[in-house]
């Protein structure tokens, strides 16, 4: 009686650990110590196949987890683009033929509303960054685990297991670069007040659809 208790608690223990952090078991020697664990247990319980079910879902969860996270990872791989001088671009390019971003769209709520669907749309994983719900707790365990030292906090990159939240700093700084690019490309003033009124709007209107990411990059 007292083992079948201590194997329940290690079930818990096992599902909740493999449902947050998927990827700690994404190499073989993980994977294998997890299933003679497993095993284990099972053998606690031969006579009721209910431990046995719970221990196959609990596999077949992780295994799901680990391969869609790793197809994400080849997908944001592949459509990576390499880095190139925009102002090189721009300069190149006519005057005539460079749009600024109310010729493109002038109602600040539709462009909040584009900038929500990007972040939240599966759609986008391919032409943008990240999405919002890529991001998970193991994503925030690697920045903390992999501190040098209270004092810099100051994070290392030689170690690198998941790229969400890098990914997603990515997409934030894009949009922060892109209001500052716009404001700052139109010459004279009066423009200038009228672009920075507008990102002001845009960034209220974020705010009110609940997107505080963008509200704070364009802030």
């Amino acid at each position: 009686a007292k083992l079948k208790s201590f194997a329940a608690k290690i079930i818990q223990l096992l599902k909740e650990w493999t449902e947050t952090f998927p990827y700690d078991f994404q190499d073989e020697k993980s994977m294998k110590e997890l299933k003679e664990i497993a095993h284990r247990i099972t053998q606690c319980d031969e006579e009721n196949g209910t431990v046995k079910k719970i221990i196959s879902q609990m596999t077949q969860n992780l295994l799901m987890a680990l391969s869609a996270r790793s197809q994400y990872q080849e997908i944001r791989e592949k459509f990576r683009q390499p880095v190139t001088d925009k102002g090189t671009i721009l300069k190149t390019k006519p005057q005539s033929t460079q749009k600024d971003i109310l010729s493109v769209c002038c109602d600040p709520l539709i462009l909040a509303q584009q900038l929500t669907y990007i972040e939240l749309n599966p759609l986008f994983v391919c032409t943008m960054t990240i999405r919002v719900s890529n991001i998970y707790p193991e994503d925030l365990m690697q920045i903390v685990s992999h501190m040098d030292s209270l004092d810099n906090h100051k994070c290392r990159s030689d170690v690198t297991k998941t790229y969400n939240l890098e990914a997603y700093d990515n997409w934030f700084n894009c949009l922060s670069m892109l209001v500052a690019t716009e404001i700052c490309r139109v010459v004279k003033k009066k423009q200038r007040t009228r672009m920075v009124e507008f990102f002001i709007d845009v960034a209220r209107e974020c705010f009110n659809i609940g997107n505080f990411n963008s509200m704070m990059a364009i802030i």
